[in-house]
């Protein structure tokens, strides 16, 4: 899918390899099996996608040459997988080295779960070098059943072997479970006169809605920023971005972002909301935007990116409350997916959210490659050509465009479609 550029950044290659400095690995230890296989491959194939391996990697690292700086998101779920809580105590501090990172087992609902994402990071430390507490640990894959740490304690040694400044396709294998496309993008961008870089990895496709949306985003950085600004930048940025994409409606207990900035672009320290924040901040809004569209594109079973563009509205969170409002309606997914302009279910949508505002004044549009068409206009449907219509339903990126008509206020939410296969993958999960 095409990538949207804000402001002046430059799109570049490398992941999170991009950035000075930052090494990544991902290998098999013996966590994958059949059924996540099985998953990815029925994901894909409503996709149109390349299957996932059976045997692919699943377990991987990332680590920084030099001390970071760093900066974590989590899930508000009240139940939240034992690497979050691990995590949260290491990164108290503001700093990280490494990430180390397995998919298909979330290590979510266990008794020994903190005890085993403790030792994830110690095996970790004791291969890199490091003290432990410079761990950063992340799990995803199926919660409520134990995880097996031999597979992984046996892992690390060639994971360690196989570390690398070109790793970033290997890492990012490591954590996908049912995602049919990889999602990584880097930028470049500058500050007083030095190149900066960022790059980013993110896995998700399923359990996904706005509270973090459900997904394990890892960031690298070689800009110079205190810890402090940097959490500033990521939890404004991921409200933006992350939190306004939805597949079903389902918020995980895994969900984190994190962010690693080693500052050896050897940028003048950021260490408050200056001018240079601000084309940081814009640099990390560019990394979360494209991944989030990418996330909700390839949402379990999907066929269409849905983009709600609101406008008009009395302030932001109006616009962002009716925005996902859309995106989040059943009947407003499965109309996309079955291309059919049923205007009314948008309508519907849009007069359900928790928002306040004059339904009377609002118009609806719909968008894609093939075109455009007025759907309605002040609170009513307008009459238009089904055909047209069914045109620019049959493109794989489809845009609604709601004006509330009060004001100021705009916000940008995406989804994707709600089809057969979503059923079919979530329906043995575990089996």
């Amino acid at each position: 899918m095409d990538l949207k550029k804000i402001g002046n950044v430059k799109f570049v290659y490398g992941g999170v390899c991009a950035p000075r400095g930052f090494k990544a690995n991902g290998v098999q230890c013996g966590l994958a099996h059949k059924p996540l296989g099985e998953m990815a491959e029925a994901n894909a194939a409503a996709n149109n996608a390349v299957p996932t391996a059976k045997k692919k990697n699943d377990l991987a690292m990332i680590v920084a040459d030099t001390e970071c700086t760093a900066a974590a998101v989590y899930t508000t779920n009240k139940v939240k997988g034992a690497p979050i809580l691990v995590t949260k105590e290491h990164l108290a501090d503001g700093k990280a080295r490494a990430v180390i990172v397995n998919s298909v087992n979330a290590n979510t609902c266990n008794p020994d779960g903190y005890e085993k994402a403790t030792k994830m990071c110690q095996l970790a430390a004791e291969a890199l070098g490091l003290d432990e507490k410079d761990i950063i640990v992340a799990s995803t894959g199926v919660i409520g059943q134990v995880l097996p740490i031999e597979p992984i304690a046996s892992g690390i040694k060639p994971l360690v072997e196989g570390l690398s400044y070109g790793g970033n396709k290997s890492a990012l294998e490591a954590i996908m479970t049912t995602d049919t496309m990889p999602k990584e993008v880097a930028v470049e961008f500058e500050l007083g006169g030095k190149t900066c870089v960022m790059g980013a990895m993110l896995k998700g496709s399923g359990m996904i809605h706005p509270n973090m949306a459900t997904t394990l985003t890892f960031i690298t950085t070689d800009a110079d920023i205190s810890a402090e600004m940097l959490q500033r930048a990521l939890s404004d940025n991921v409200k933006v971005t992350l939190n306004r994409a939805s597949v079903d409606g389902d918020t995980s207990t895994n969900d984190m972002v994190c962010v690693m900035a080693s500052g050896t672009a050897g940028n003048e320290k950021i260490t408050t909301e200056n001018e240079d924040f601000g084309v940081f901040s814009n640099a990390l809004y560019n990394i979360l935007l494209n991944l989030a569209r990418m996330m909700a594109k390839d949402g379990e079973g999907a066929t269409k990116l849905i983009e709600c563009a609101v406008t008009g509205a009395a302030d932001e969170k109006t616009a962002e409350t009716v925005a996902k409002s859309v995106v989040c309606s059943s009947l407003l997914k499965s109309m996309i997916f079955g291309e059919d302009a049923n205007a009314g279910r948008i309508y519907c949508a849009v007069g359900y959210s928790d928002a306040e505002f004059d339904i009377s004044n609002v118009d609806i549009d719909m968008s894609s490659k093939s075109g455009s068409i007025a759907l309605g206009r002040k609170g009513c449907v307008t009459a238009f050509d089904e055909d047209v219509a069914k045109k620019v339903l049959s493109e794989d990126e489809i845009q609604i465009i709601v004006s509330l008509g009060e004001g100021p206020g705009t916000a940008v939410c995406w989804g994707c479609d709600l089809t057969y296969d979503y059923v079919k993958i979530n329906g043995d999960y575990r089996s």
